[in-house]
């Protein structure tokens, strides 16, 4: 049975996916909303609120404004530093779900976790 630590694992996998894959399908304005959409919808309900967690998701909010309004005429070298930036902190964020997130009781419910428990803790640890 997956765990929430396995859930946030996909969601910054795919949080990642939708910044490499800018610009695409993905407009500009969508793309600070599309790489967290995973996040705010698998995890963010499921782990008790921290201000730590919420600090590293605005970075990454912040990351992707920047990365969206980067002009392409700036050439690939700026559009590739703010990629980069971007992918740091969806890295730092699923760093800091994992180091600090505590499983709630809406995801003991759904068997992510026990209620109570670390977000990063292995079973049967």
């Amino acid at each position: 049975m997956d765990t929430l630590a396995d859930h946030l694992a996909r969601a910054a996998d795919e949080g990642r996916r939708r910044a490499r894959g800018f610009p695409g399908r993905i407009g500009r304005d969508a793309l600070p909303f599309a790489v967290l959409e995973a996040f705010d919808a698998e995890i963010r309900g499921h782990v008790e609120r921290d201000r730590r967690i919420e600090d590293e998701r605005d970075r990454v909010l912040i990351a992707a404004v920047k990365l969206a309004e980067t002009p392409p005429e700036e050439g690939d070298e700026a559009v590739e530093r703010a990629r980069a930036g971007l992918i740091d902190a969806l890295d730092y964020l699923e760093q800091a779900v994992l180091r600090l997130g505590i499983v709630n009781r809406r995801a003991a419910k759904a068997g992510l976790g026990t209620a109570g428990g670390a977000v990063g803790e292995r079973s049967g640890s």
